[in-house]
Formats: structure tokens, sequence, C-alpha cells
């Protein structure tokens, strides 16, 4: 699904209105339709039983409000309106607006801040609509404002809250919070979502987004190039790797993983245990040796084996040899869980890095090991999509990604000066390609944020890639996977008592889905 930028949505508008010649007023109508109905929705009783409180700006986006405030008044709301901001300011169509709800006998209020009475009335609200703001905020609101007073007000109320096409507050393109941003239920977004509902503060503040068509041109629509989209059931199951009815083991992929140190020995069994689970033919275990017995009485299906280790229990410098001469006879390598953290085995790391050409899937330790030497990701730039990388926000600024223009952006930005994929984990996990494309997974809960789950994913990507999914079908699906599983897990134990293990455990039922 294509997510649009602030600009992206204006021009479509322009060209609806000015070269389609679809009156904006018309446009305004839909919107506020979609608006009013997703508040009825929320109503906890009989219209005529509910009232609803709707805090307007003087823009367009306070027009949609003011309109659907006539249209819930008209379906038996109480209904009382409050303007946020100046009267000269309106805009001409919510200026029309306001004339027929005027018809109606429902006045347009100025918003005081202060003011006991009108607050009291929201606070008791069944409904509360947002349209203080658009997409077209871009900085942040005056914290002594008005307008900071109302986003403050909205969020103390009671009743659901309904944004008109964003939580005002919400940076449209980026999802941050511009100092204060209204937490709503449901946000009716017009046309197309924007991509601060799916990435940043936005996600969450946005609650359930509804996309309400408002009657501008699906061919305007289908137009607009969108370089960032959210990750759908269809993609993922366009990107399994097909089964060959007459394949054997070696006809679905040779793994090898890399990782462990005395202390964690958990993080590559799980990443191995994740590969297996998820369709790899074979799937190699490269440990040090001081925990290679660990490893072979946890590992079932995959097939652990011992790299020298030195002395404190990590990965030594003969296993970079061992670990070379092991990959010549595998399709891919994940590298990383576990390994811990210290100049040798980040020199190990590099070190291999720089010498195969085979697609390396670079996670935890892995990715610490280039902080100071992202010349080793750079050489292997001309290898095409042959690196993945999957960092958190931690690991992603320790290896010198800028998180400041938002994550979408941030891995944008990396993805393209690095010549590699990049999955950037967390709520809202983005995949970014060396074309600029970014991917925004909508799938997961919180029950994945513990130690392993990482790993998990690790195994997953690589599994996937090496079965001979594209790097970005493997990354974006092994992610949507990953956090389907997780959701599926959540669901029959709570997100408090999920387990890495038992996100393995709801592969199948998320791969059956796709089938």
């Amino acid at each position: 699904m294509k997510l649009a930028t602030a600009a992206q949505m204006k021009a479509l508008d322009k060209k609806a209105i000015e070269t389609w010649k679809i009156p904006s007023i018309d446009l305004m109508e839909r919107a506020a339709e979609g608006v009013a109905q997703a508040a009825l929705d929320l109503l906890p009783d009989k219209p005529a039983r509910c009232r609803a409180a709707v805090f307007c700006g003087a823009g367009n986006n306070g027009g949609d409000g003011i309109a659907a405030a006539r249209l819930l008044f008209l379906a038996g709301v109480g209904v009382r309106v409050f303007l946020v901001g100046s009267y000269e300011r309106l805009t001409p169509d919510a200026l029309e607006e306001t004339r027929r709800l005027s018809e109606c006998g429902v006045e347009l209020e100025p918003f005081a801040p202060d003011g006991g009475e009108q607050a009291a009335w929201a606070r008791r609200s069944h409904v509360v609509v947002d349209a203080v703001f658009g997409v077209g905020l871009s900085r942040d609101i005056a914290p002594d404002s008005a307008f900071a007073a109302a986003v403050d007000l909205i969020n103390l109320c009671r009743g659901r809250v309904v944004a008109a096409d964003i939580a005002s507050g919400v940076a449209a393109d980026t999802g941050k919070m511009l100092g204060r941003a209204v937490r709503a239920d449901v946000t009716v977004t017009f046309t197309l979502p924007k991509i601060g509902q799916f990435v940043g503060d936005g996600a969450v503040y946005s609650g359930e987004v509804r996309v309400r068509d408002i009657g501008i041109p699906r061919t305007l629509v289908r137009e607009m190039t969108g370089l960032i989209q959210t990750v759908e059931a269809e993609f993922v199951r366009a990107a399994l790797p097909p089964r060959k009815p007459d394949g054997h083991k070696g006809d679905f992929g040779k793994l090898l993983i890399v990782g462990g140190a005395v202390g964690y020995t958990g993080a590559p069994y799980l990443a191995a245990s994740a590969a297996v689970r998820s369709g790899c033919g074979l799937v190699y275990l490269g440990v040090p040796d001081s925990i290679w017995q660990i490893a072979a009485a946890k590992c079932v299906s995959a097939m652990p084996f011992p790299l020298s280790s030195d002395w404190s229990g990590k990965l030594g410098r003969k296993a970079l040899s061992e670990a070379l001469e092991r990959l010549a006879g595998c399709d891919v390598l994940a590298i990383g869980p576990g390994l811990g953290r210290d100049e040798g085995t980040a020199k190990l790391v590099r070190e291999v890095l720089e010498q195969t050409e085979k697609p390396v899937v670079l996670d935890a330790d892995g990715i610490n090991a280039l902080e100071g030497h992202i010349d080793s990701l750079d050489v292997r730039r001309d290898r095409g999509w042959k690196t993945i990388l999957t960092p958190h926000d931690g690991e992603f600024a320790r290896i010198g990604g800028d998180l400041t223009p938002g994550r979408a952006e941030a891995a944008r930005v990396f993805a393209k000066d690095h010549g590699c994929m990049l999955v950037l984990k967390g709520h809202r996990t983005v995949t970014a390609g060396l074309e600029g494309n970014v991917l925004v997974n909508t799938t997961g809960n919180a029950g994945l944020a513990k130690g392993g789950s990482g790993d998990v994913l690790t195994g997953l990507i690589a599994s996937l890639l090496a079965q001979g999914a594209n790097p970005v079908q493997a990354a974006a699906g092994g992610v949507w996977l990953h956090g389907r599983a997780g959701d599926l897990a959540a669901e029959a134990l709570t997100e408090y008592c999920v387990t890495p293990e038992d996100v393995i455990a709801r592969f199948p039922e998320a791969f059956t889905a796709l089938q």
C-alpha cells in the first residue's frame, strides 16, 4: 500500500480541482462523511443520547471537521464545534461549511483555552473530533498557544477520538510528534495513508487508520510514485520461494550461521532454529569450540560445528579461515548473533565481509564490528544487494546512521550511501533498498521486545535468502512473517509471556495463512 507525503497529497488535490474540475467543496464533503461515520461508529449508544465535541482549525482540515459536525448533528448527536484559531483566517471552503452549519442552528464557537464550561462539555462528550491541524503542519506546536491547550484538552477527554486526515501534532512525512500530539483512537485519512501514520510517534498516536476515498480520480493516485509502501500479505506470499515437488535438501538452500560466545549460547541456537523452521534445507552453525558441546546438545535439525576460540571463549584468529572454508559450500552467511564485542572478533567480521562474495546477513555484534570501520561495508557495494544489515536504533547510530530525519528517511539514506539492504528494527520496522525504496512493516507487537527476537529474525531472513528469495523479498518478507508469528503467539499467550521460542513455534501458522 502506497504511503504519501504531504506534498504529494497537496499535488493530488490540486490536480483533481484544477485539471479534473472537481469542486473542492465536494472533496471536503466526502471527507467529512468519512469522519462523521467513524465518530458514529464509536458512539456507545443511540446518537440522540450522545454528544460530540469537534475541535477545528481555520484551514481546510478544520473545514472537514465543521462539515463532519453538521453531519453528526443531522444524525441526532448533540454537537458543539470549537474554532481553534481566528475566524478571519478561515479558508473559503471552511467558511462555506461554517455557513451550512449555522443554517442547522449550530454555531462555530471560538475556543477558550481557559474556558471551564467548554472543557467540561468536551470531557463529558462520548466522541471527540480532532480537525485542528492537517498534513501541512511542519513545526512544533507552541507550548503556550491555544492550539497546545486544545490538543491537551482532547487528550484529557473521556470520549473516543477521531482525527480528520491526521492526528494534530503528528508530522505527516516522518511521524514525529511536533511538541505534542492528539492521541487518536481512529484516524480517517483521505485518499492515501500518510507516511507519518505508520512510522515514529505517528504509528502510535494515529490509532486505527482508515482510508477514505474522497473522489480524487484513481488514475491520479495510480500515477503517483510511492517510494514508501507498507508490506502486505500479498507481497510476502509472492516472496516465498517455491518448493520443488521433487526437491531434496540441497535444493532449498545451504546456510552458514556464525555466532556465539561464552555466556551467549542462546542467540546462535535461536537463529539456527528459525532458519530450519522456515524451510532452509541445510543449516550449519559455526560456534566457538568453547561452547560447541552446548550448541550440539541444543540443536537437533541444525548442524553445529566448532570454530577456534581464544582465551575468552570468543572466536579466535584461526576461525576466519575455518569459517570461510565452510562458507565455500554454502549459499548465504548470517553472522553476528551472540558473537560478543572485542576487537579480535570485530576484525574477523570485517575480514569476512571483505573477502566473501556470498550474500551476508549481518546482525547484532556483527553490526557493531562496523563501528569506525564502515569502509568494510562499502567495499561490498559492487556485489549488489548481497549485504543485509538488521540493526536496532542503537546499533544504527553506532555505525553512523542519523535518525534526525525520521526512521524511514534515515534508513533510505543509509542504504543508498552504503549500497546495502537495511532492516531498521523497532516498532514498525522499515526495510530500505539501494534504489531509495522503503517498505514499512505493520505486523508485530511489544511481546517481541525481548532478547533473542532479533536472532530469530536473522535466521528467518537468511533462510529465505538461501532458499532463493531476492534480498528485498527476504528482508521485508522475513520481517512481516516474524511479526505475524509474534502476533499469533501474543494472541495465545499475551504479550507478557511470549518468548522467542514461542515465535518460532508459530511460524507454521504464519506460513500456512499465506498458502
